[in-house]
Parts: C-alpha cells; structure tokens; sequence
C-alpha cells in the first residue's frame, strides 16, 4: 500500500454521505480525526469509540470546547456497544494489520441488520481492505475514483463472532510454562516483549512484596513478579488501555494470582502512594518521553522509603537525565540488548 496527499477524512466521508444513518460510531480513529469526523458529521446520536482512556479523554476535551454533543465510550470491545445503523472506521496510518481484521469483525456485529460499515483508508493503492470486507461482509463497494480510499459495506444476515486473539507462552523454569492470553491494539500482540523479558530477568522480588506493574499490557511482568512474592505479595497493575486491563484480569486469573488489583488510568491515579516496595515499568517511548516521565514521577510516588524500581529501556541517553532527575544515581544493567535502570526511593 502507498500513500499520498489524501483529503481530509470528513471530506472523503462525504462520497458516501447518503449511506450515514444514525446511531452512527466513529471506531477509533487519532483524537484529532475523530474531532474533525465529529464536527462534520456527528450529532447527538454519534458515538465515539476508543479502548485508551487517554485518547478518549482528549476526543471529550476537545470535543467540548467545540460544544460537540457526541457520546465518547472506552470499552474493551467495539461490541460491548448498543447497535449502530453506521459504523465508520477511520483508518490510522501504519495500523496494525491484526486490530485493522478486530475491528472489521466486530463492526459486524454491532451492526443493526442492514446497517452500513464505512472505511476511511490513507492509502491510494489499498490491497488490504477490499479482500478483508468481503470474507466478512460479503459485498464491497469502493465508490471513489482514482484510488481507493473510502469502502462501505452492508450487513445481511447472521454470522459467527471470531475474537481475534493470540495465545503466547512464556517458560518460568524447567518444569514451568505460563500461557497469556493477547489482543490486537494492546501492547506485544501475540509475544512476551524482549525488553519485558530483560527487565524479568533482571528484577529482584522480595518475598511479600508488594508491586506496581505500570503499563501492564497483558499482565506479563506483574504475573511473572506475583510468582516470585507468593502467597502473601500482592499486585497493581495500571494501564490506560482497557482492553489491556481486561486482559490482564483474564491471565492472572487464569494463572492463578492470589492478591491483585486492576487500575485503567490515564495518569497513574489510583494505587496507594508510599506502600510499594517494587515499581516495574516497560512504557512505549513516544511523545517527547511522556509515558516514560509520568511512569517515573508515578513511581517514585508509589514506593515506600527503601522501595526499588525498574525501567527497561534502549534509549539511555535520553533516559538516563530523566532517571537522575527523579531518583539521583542508580545502577544500570545490560540485559539482551536492553538496558534495565535501578533505582531506590
């Protein structure tokens, strides 16, 4: 797929204006696209859908100062919604393949019968769409000329739901395997991330401790800490992506976590401050190092006196100020390509 200068997606909206009947979805989609959808074609019965409450809590900032009515929903699933007569599905440049096949499955699903489902793609020679509407949906109409940048399709009939999911295991010890259940648009789809496993490998959980997993993804690290502090530890895990959250209360279910609670949090609101004594943190590194600051302010909050944290990173040059700006001096280890930063409160 290539890309070009495409027109703004309201515009590319409209060639297929006639087919939007409300209760219409805007699926995902940038904060900053769904507002511009929103103000051009939303009203009182338009939903916005997003599983991280990050980026649904900036559609709802921005959608306010514009006095947009629009109802903004953060489930794990497009289907925990109420049907719709329209979904629309404004495609995020560079997506990931797998969520692209989620979300043109559930937008089935939560279709009225004989509502419409609406893509808005970036690319000008798009080979991906036409083939993955039309093993769902059956028929596929692409009205544009000169490139395919807009897809609609009508549901008819009934069909089986299919969650896409990837199983993936992760060996303890010799005698030991733990399976994790993983979705699209949550973080390490289908793998135990490298730099988590670094970090895993690296860090030291007292018996009984009690331990922050600090965008937990699918539960990895805190799962894998928990079995380290027993019967008597306990775990936090904080993520701002729900369908994460959701995930992670599956897995240590499913592997048996005796103490444990889940917080979906934008801002790392929630845990108990001063009553950790290990803080783990694996955050993506965009934004200007965002996450990663909030992660480290957050941590540095949670621990008790005494308490260690541990960040895996491959940037330590721009991490590296950032941890001796928080904690002072810490200790860094490299571990399979990945450098593990210590520190104590």
């Amino acid at each position: 797929m290539t890309r070009k200068k495409t027109r703004p997606f309201p515009e590319l909206l409209d060639v297929v204006a006639s087919r939007l009947k409300p209760p219409l979805c805007f699926a995902l989609g940038s904060p900053r696209e769904v507002v511009d959808l929103l103000a051009s074609h939303g009203d009182a019965d338009t939903t916005s859908f997003q599983f991280d409450l990050y980026q649904a809590d900036r559609i709802r900032t921005e959608a306010a100062e514009l006095d947009l009515p629009a109802s903004i929903e953060c489930k794990p699933d497009l289907w925990d919604l109420p049907n719709f007569q329209t979904v629309v599905f404004p495609v995020s440049l560079g997506g990931e393949r797998a969520l692209k096949l989620d979300i043109i499955e559930q937008a089935y699903h939560v279709l009225a019968p004989g509502g419409v489902f609406v893509v808005l793609s970036p690319y000008e020679k798009d080979d991906f769409f036409a083939p993955a509407l039309k093993k769902v949906f059956g028929r596929v109409h692409a009205p544009m000329e000169g490139g395919n940048n807009v897809f609609w399709c009508q549901r008819e009939g009934e069909r089986q739901r299919r969650r896409h999911e990837m199983t993936f295991h992760v060996r303890v010890d010799e005698e030991t395997s733990y399976s994790f259940t993983s979705r699209p648009g949550v973080f390490s789809y289908g793998r135990f991330d490298f730099g988590a496993r670094a970090m895993c490998e690296a860090m030291e959980i007292p018996e009984n401790a009690r331990v922050a997993d600090l965008g937990c993804g699918v539960g990895t690290n805190g799962i894998l800490a928990a079995r380290r502090a027993g019967q008597g530890g306990s775990i936090a895990f904080v993520d701002s992506n729900v369908r994460a959250i959701a995930l992670t209360e599956l897995n240590a279910h499913a592997l048996g976590v005796p103490n444990f609670e889940t917080f979906a949090t934008p801002t790392v609101a929630g845990p108990t401050d001063g009553t950790f004594d290990v803080v783990l943190a694996n955050p993506p590194y965009i934004a200007q190092m965002t996450v990663a600051r909030l992660f480290m302010d957050a941590s540095h909050r949670l621990l008790k006196k005494g308490g260690t944290f541990y960040l895996v990173t491959k940037q330590i040059e721009a991490v590296n100020p950032l941890m001796e700006e928080t904690y002072g001096s810490c200790e860094i280890f490299e571990n399979r390509g990945y450098y593990i930063f210590v520190a104590t409160r």
